[in-house]
C-alpha cells in the first residue's frame, strides 16, 4: 500500500512539472529564417573550407604518385536553403553547387620524378543536412543529432608543370578516388559544425541569470522546440526571483501563452506570469517602497501636503509647522497583473503616511492611507528598444485612521473636475501622490521587459 502511494505520489510530481506552462514563448516563423540563411551559408563555407584529406598514394602501370597538400579555395553555393524540418530542427539544403581545389602532386615513371600542382573542380556537389533541436537537462537548446547525406556528381583536373599534359591520362583515374574522398569529408565537417561548434557557442549562453542587484531570471527551456513547416516555437520557463531567496518563487498559475500568427519574423509571447513574477521578486527584496523627504521633496507636492494637513497640525502641536513634512510610499502586496486582448492592466496596493520630521526626535504621523490603482500598461517597440506605457486611470484612497479622512469612492484621474461634494484639495493631493508611487512599479515593470536576454528576442 504504501510503495503504491508513493507510486502516485511520483506520477502526480511528474505530471505537474511537466504541465509547467511557460513565461515567454519565442516563434520564430519561415521569415525569420530568410534573415538567418545569408549567416548559415557563410558558417557552412567556411567550415567546408577548413576541409582537410589524407594524403593518397598509389599507382597505375609504371606510374606511382602521391597527393597531398589538398586546399579548397573556394564554395560556390548555387543554391542554398534553409527551412523547418517539421517534428526535428533546421534543414540545410545544398545544390547543384560546385567546389574549387588545389593539390600538390608527385609522381614516379620509370626514372623520372616530376612535382606540380593540380587545379581541381567538383560539380553537382549536393548536401541535405537535418539539424535535430532539444533541450538539454539545464534547459539550453541544443543540437543533439544531426543527419547528414551528400554526394558530388563530377570532377575534373588540370595539371600543371613540364609534363602536365603528359599525365592528362591519369585524371580519369585520380579524379574518382578524389571525389570519394572528398566526399567522405563533407558530412563529418558539417557534423563538427554542428555537434561541437553551434553547441559550444550555446553552451555559453547562461539559463539563469542576475538582472541587477535585487532579481534575476531562468529563462530555461520547458521542452523540446516544436517545429512545423512554418515556425519553431520554444517555450521558456520565464521566472524572476529574488537573489536573496532565490526558492521563495512565485508559482505559475497563468495560461500559457498563445501565437497564432505567422506574419512576421519573430513572435515573443508574455504571460502574466513573466510580470507577476518580476514585481513579486521586486516587492519581497524590498523594492516598492519611497521616502520623499527634505531635498527629495518636490515643492508643489510640499505645499499641498502641507496646506492639506494644516489644520491637524494645528491641532496637535502649531510648533510642528517649522518642520520638514515627508512622504513614505510602500507597497503592501505584490502588484498583479492581468492581460487581456486589449492590453494588460496592473492593479497595485500602497500605504502612503505622511510625517512631520521634528528634528532630534522621531517623526509625528499625521496620516496613514491606503491606496488602491489600477493602471494600464501597453509593450511597444520603440527602435531597437523595448517600452512601456502606463496609462493610471482609476485609483481610489481611504483612511486607516478616521472615517472622516477616508472620502473612499473612485477618483478618475483623465476625467475632469471631481464629483459633486469631493473637496478639491484632495483629489489635487491625490493625483501628486498617485503620480510619485505608480512610478515606481512602472519602472521596474520596464526593467522586467528589457531584462529579457539579446539571445532570447532574435530582433
Amino acid at each position: 500500500m504504501a510503495s503504491c502511494t508513493v507510486s502516485i505520489l511520483f506520477l502526480l510530481i511528474v505530471a505537474m512539472s511537466a504541465a509547467e506552462p511557460p513565461g515567454c514563448k519565442i516563434r520564430i516563423t519561415n521569415r525569420g529564417l530568410e534573415m538567418l540563411k545569408y549567416e548559415t551559408q557563410k558558417f557552412v563555407v567556411e567550415e567546408l573550407s577548413n576541409i582537410t584529406m589524407p594524403e593518397m598514394k598509389g599507382n597505375e602501370g609504371r606510374f606511382e604518385y602521391t597527393i597531398n597538400e589538398v586546399k579548397i579555395n573556394e564554395l560556390n553555393l548555387t543554391y542554398a536553403d534553409l527551412a523547418f524540418q517539421p517534428g526535428l530542427g533546421l534543414l540545410f539544403e545544398v545544390q547543384n553547387s560546385s567546389i574549387a581545389l588545389s593539390f600538390q602532386r608527385r609522381i614516379l615513371y620509370w626514372f623520372f620524378y616530376d612535382t606540380g600542382a593540380i587545379n581541381a573542380s567538383a560539380e553537382g556537389v549536393n548536401i541535405h543536412t537535418v539539424l535535430h533541436m532539444t533541450k538539454d537537462e539545464l534547459g539550453r537548446l541544443k543540437i543533439s543529432n544531426i543527419t547528414c547525406d551528400a554526394s558530388i556528381g563530377k570532377m575534373k583536373m588540370k595539371f600543371t608543370g613540364t609534363l602536365g599534359r603528359v599525365y592528362d591520362f591519369l585524371a580519369t583515374f585520380l579524379t574518382t578516388g578524389m571525389r570519394f574522398l572528398l566526399n567522405q569529408q563533407i558530412c563529418p565537417a558539417m557534423n563538427h559544425a554542428g555537434l561541437v561548434l553551434i553547441n559550444s557557442l550555446l553552451e555559453t549562453i547562461p539559463v539563469r541569470t542576475e538582472v541587477d542587484k535585487y532579481v534575476g531570471i531562468d529563462y530555461s527551456l520547458l521542452s523540446d522546440p516544436v517545429v512545423t513547416s512554418r515556425s519553431l516555437d520554444m517555450d521558456f520557463r520565464g521566472m524572476f526571483f529574488e537573489l536573496g531567496n532565490e526558492n521563495n518563487t512565485l508559482v505559475n498559475y497563468a495560461v500559457n501563452p498563445i501565437v497564432r500568427e505567422y506574419d512576421r519574423m519573430v513572435y515573443l509571447g508574455l504571460s502574466e506570469y513573466f510580470f507577476d513574477s518580476g514585481l513579486y521578486s521586486y516587492y519581497k527584496a524590498g523594492i516598492f517602497q519611497m521616502n520623499i523627504a527634505n531635498e527629495r521633496m518636490p515643492k508643489d507636492l510640499e505645499m499641498l501636503l502641507r496646506t492639506t494637513y494644516f489644520g491637524t497640525i494645528m491641532m496637535m502641536n502649531p510648533a510642528l509647522v517649522e518642520y520638514p513634512i515627508s512622504l513614505r510610499l510602500e507597497l503592501n502586496s505584490a502588484p498583479k497583473t492581468t492581460i487581456k486582448t486589449s492590453g494588460a492592466t496592473v492593479a497595485v496596493t500602497a500605504i502612503a503616511t505622511v510625517m512631520v520630521l521634528p528634528p532630534g526626535t522621531a517623526p509625528v504621523q499625521l496620516s496613514s492611507m491606503t491606496m488602491e490603482a489600477k493602471f494600464n500598461a501597453k509593450v511597444s517597440m520603440k527602435g531597437k528598444r523595448l517600452a512601456v506605457l502606463a496609462d493610471l486611470r482609476r485609483f481610489k484612497i481611504f483612511s486607516n485612521q478616521s472615517a472622516l479622512e477616508s472620502l473612499a469612492f473612485p477618483v478618475c484621474i483623465k476625467n475632469g473636475p471631481p464629483p459633486k461634494g469631493h473637496p478639491a484639495k484632495w483629489t489635487q493631493l491625490w493625483k501628486a501622490m498617485a503620480s510619485t508611487w505608480v512610478s515606481i512599479p512602472v519602472e521596474r515593470l520596464l526593467h522586467l521587459v528589457e531584462s529579457i536576454p539579446d539571445e532570447l528576442r532574435l530582433f
